[in-house]
């Protein structure tokens, strides 16, 4: 099995309630892909945080191998969400993929 790990950190640009609408979005496209993409087992957004953070949410996946995490990458449903929710709202991206 292999996690994809994901931390984003949205851009300073955004009002307070323009990140929230964000981040419901992201949460929303992304969670919405489960059982439509090949060798996903999980998918999860935490949109929640501690001060302590200093990141503004993330996306914890799960694959059957690191092929279907490439599948995954490339699939059209996933371009979609990436390009529409995510990419125009995000200042910084960090991605850890491993196995388990």
């Amino acid at each position: 099995m292999v996690k994809h790990i994901i931390l984003w950190t949205l851009k300073d640009t955004l009002s307070e309630e323009e990140k929230r609408n964000v981040k419901a979005g992201i949460k929303e496209g992304l969670e919405g892909l489960a059982g439509r993409i090949p060798g996903m087992l999980q998918i999860r957004v935490q949109t929640e945080k501690l001060e302590s953070s200093n990141a503004d949410l993330m996306l914890d996946s799960s694959f059957e191998s690191e092929e279907a995490l490439k599948g995954y990458a490339v699939h059209p449903a996933h371009v979609k969400v990436a390009d529409e929710k995510v990419r125009p709202y995000t200042a910084v991206r960090s991605c850890l993929d491993f196995e388990v």
